[in-house]
């Protein structure tokens, strides 16, 4: 790094420790604990996408380029400045960066602001970033090679350097955030699953929850996947670590839930143009929504295909609902908790209490319902009975609900994808403008 200029000697009043960490190919990677610093420092709140937005917006790709770049961070020169407070002590004496370390709070922040610099008019209409990976997506492929083009030019433009042999062009199928995506869908990165196939039986409760967050990261590929960890969700709520007790309940779902990492299906993309189908359930317990699209397929058929799955439990106090209360309820926490995709568009709900269906035609409610149907109001929606046999997908989650708060959208992207339906109505029309400034 010295030899390289990334680092130049140092001398101040400025000091962080140096530690070394593994990295997969059995090196090790250089890191600095700026913990201290990054206490005193005031944070760039600058928005990171998130991964779920970003899968989204290749719903309509069959091309995909990934490039990585080499040591992005360390692409950005830091500041004369500042550069004494990056100092680090050594055997040799003390040193500090003279470009963005990795490590300090405000670097991803200052990163991707750099690269919606460098990628503007092209984000989130032909190519994405996340951090230091950005992609290139296309519906064909000529028009894939222009949009390589672009991108490669603002890149060379802006005098960044790509690591060639992380770089994968032209792809049908591709390996991205922890996905593998194609034009058929999203499935898991088969890599990543040996790590939970491989997972030990877990012996504390920190094991515990560690493979239960493994495991969340893919959550969305396991049909009724509350319902499986329920029993190893019941373990981490007890904080005594001396009454970890591994039944052979927690043992089954352990290896029920490995082996079904192992066969995850594909999910389907969310396509815009096609309605949605919002199907829910309250239990004694937590509530659940399952977004779902009936989408064609090669043979001219519409199966239904889940989007999303999500579920949360139920306070004490909303435990005490009398059942119609619960349902009307889990309609509101669908219609937020999904609302990027649904907002402005008409769409369906499916529940399997009968009473939902005239609520809205019922002037004698109670100050709950009245307040629930007031919020529901708020959407255009077709409430359709849907009998508890076909239901059954929903009705398990809410009987083992997990909370899951990782649906957030990029409102730009979203509402540029969406229909001409969203300003219909004049009065969201001046909202939608405020969202789009």
């Amino acid at each position: 790094m010295l030899r390289d200029g990334i680092i130049e000697p140092a001398n101040g009043p400025y000091a962080a420790p140096v530690t070394l960490q593994p990295k997969k190919d059995g090196s090790l990677r250089f890191c600095v604990d700026f913990r201290q610093l990054n206490s005193a420092t005031v944070h760039d709140v600058y928005p990171i996408p998130r991964i779920d937005d970003t899968l989204d917006q290749l719903r309509s790709a069959t091309y995909f380029t990934s490039t990585d770049l080499k040591s992005g961070f360390w692409q950005i020169e830091l500041d004369k400045e500042s550069r004494p407070k990056t100092a680090f002590v050594t055997h040799a004496g003390l040193y500090h960066f003279t470009v963005m370390p990795f490590g300090l709070t405000n670097a991803p922040a200052t990163f991707l602001r750099l690269m919606d610099l460098v990628l503007g008019g092209l984000k989130w209409s032909c190519a994405l970033v996340y951090l230091d990976d950005i992609i290139a997506y296309s519906s064909t492929f000529s028009l894939h090679l222009q949009h390589l083009e672009s991108v490669l030019q603002r890149i060379q433009a802006s005098g960044l350097t790509l690591h060639l042999s992380k770089c994968h062009f032209c792809k049908t199928k591709l390996r991205y955030l922890g996905h593998v995506v194609s034009q058929t869908g999203i499935e898991h990165d088969p890599d990543k699953i040996p790590a939970v196939r491989d997972y030990p039986v877990p012996t504390r409760l920190k094991d515990v929850r560690t493979f239960l967050g493994l495991t969340s990261y893919y959550r969305r590929f396991i049909k009724n996947y509350a319902t499986i960890t329920e029993p190893l969700i019941a373990l981490t709520r007890h904080t005594d670590h001396k009454s970890f007790q591994w039944s052979t309940t927690c043992q089954q779902a352990f290896h029920h839930l490995r082996h079904l990492l192992m066969d995850a299906p594909i999910i389907a993309y969310p396509q815009f143009d096609q309605p949605f189908i919002l199907q829910l359930d309250a239990s004694d317990v937590g509530l659940s929504a399952i977004l779902a699209q009936k989408l064609v397929d090669d043979d001219g058929v519409q199966p239904e295909h889940v989007i999303r799955y999500a579920s949360r439990t139920l306070t004490p106090s909303e435990r005490h609902f009398s059942p119609t209360e619960r349902e009307c309820l889990a309609i509101v926490y669908g219609c937020s908790h999904f609302r990027p995709y649904l907002e402005g568009i008409r769409f369906t709900i499916q529940t399997e209490n009968k009473a939902l269906k005239w609520l809205h035609q019922t002037k004698d409610l109670n100050s709950r319902l009245a307040r629930c149907t007031m919020q529901i109001a708020a959407h255009d929606v077709d409430i359709q009975h849907r009998p508890g046999a076909d239901n059954a997908n929903c009705d398990a989650l809410s009987r083992a609900p997990v909370d899951d708060s990782s649906i957030s959208t990029n409102l730009t992207s979203m509402y540029d994808s969406s229909t001409s339906s969203f300003v219909a109505n004049p009065g969201y029309a001046l909202v939608h403008g405020y969202f789009r400034q």
